[in-house]
């Protein structure tokens, strides 16, 4: 998800991005571009050096019955949109929370990446949602919500006219909104672990990513890619990580 703004606004923000821990510039491209991320801050080596990185390519998943469904406590409230520079992070009211194998993480924040970072068999959906949580003892989980062109999806009718278009300008709604209008409606999940999906690339992040994509418009897929044309982080190598699956 990459995390959030200093590690989610020391995780605050939220997923993937740590969001913008202070450190060096970082880019999707060019000589800031993934590829360089473990060269440019001292704070950014997991990046590069990381034995448990993510995004992941999503393929050979052993079904395992132990794993539990993930109970989701979101709670409705207004809404805060931030363009990064990197991405579209969205700041929720407080209150929200899952329970994930027993463990209780708060919703921190989501942001969404064009296109997916996480693929299925070789093949990235269009676009995808990481929704940051954090636990009391500072163990992070990353929802992921898997996206491709459909029916319009009413959430984002919500959200989008709301995009901040530029670097560093947001956008608080007014309107009262809950993030679970962006779950599937079948809540099976793979899981692995992994890490925050740009720098400082943090590892030790249970990833739960949903089975089933959701949908959203040809219209709202190109509303977002004029802002943001590619945001997302290359394929990892699983190193030998085992993927679970609830089906």
């Amino acid at each position: 998800m990459r995390g959030f703004g200093t590690v989610v606004l020391v995780i605050g923000l939220c997923a993937s991005a740590a969001m913008a821990q202070q450190g060096a510039d970082w880019s999707y491209d060019g000589k800031q571009g993934p590829l360089n991320w473990g060269r440019l801050d001292p704070a950014y080596r997991a990046c590069s050096q990381g034995k448990q990185q993510s995004p992941i390519d999503i393929r050979g998943a052993h079904r395992d019955k132990s794993l539990q469904p993930i109970e989701f406590h979101y709670v409705s409230g207004a809404m805060t949109l931030l363009n990064t520079g990197h991405m579209i992070e969205v700041t929720p009211a407080k209150g929200s929370y899952i329970v994930a194998n027993g463990v209780r993480y708060e919703l921190q924040g989501f942001e969404f990446h064009h296109p997916s970072e996480t693929a299925v068999n070789g093949k990235l959906p269009d676009m995808s949602v990481q929704m940051l949580h954090k636990s009391a003892d500072g163990k992070m989980a990353i929802v992921a919500i898997l996206l491709n062109e459909g029916n319009a999806n009413a959430l984002l009718a919500e959200l989008w006219p709301h995009l901040p278009k530029t670097a560093g300008t947001s956008d608080k709604m007014t309107e009262s909104m809950s993030p679970a209008g962006l779950l599937p409606a079948d809540r099976g999940y793979w899981t692995y672990q992994g890490s925050l999906t740009s720098p400082p690339c943090t590892e030790g992040v249970e990833w739960y990513v949903f089975q089933q994509p959701v949908q959203l418009s040809r219209d709202q897929l190109r509303s977002f890619a004029a802002i943001y044309r590619v945001n997302s982080r290359l394929l990892q190598a699983t190193k030998g990580r085992k993927i679970r699956a609830t089906e």
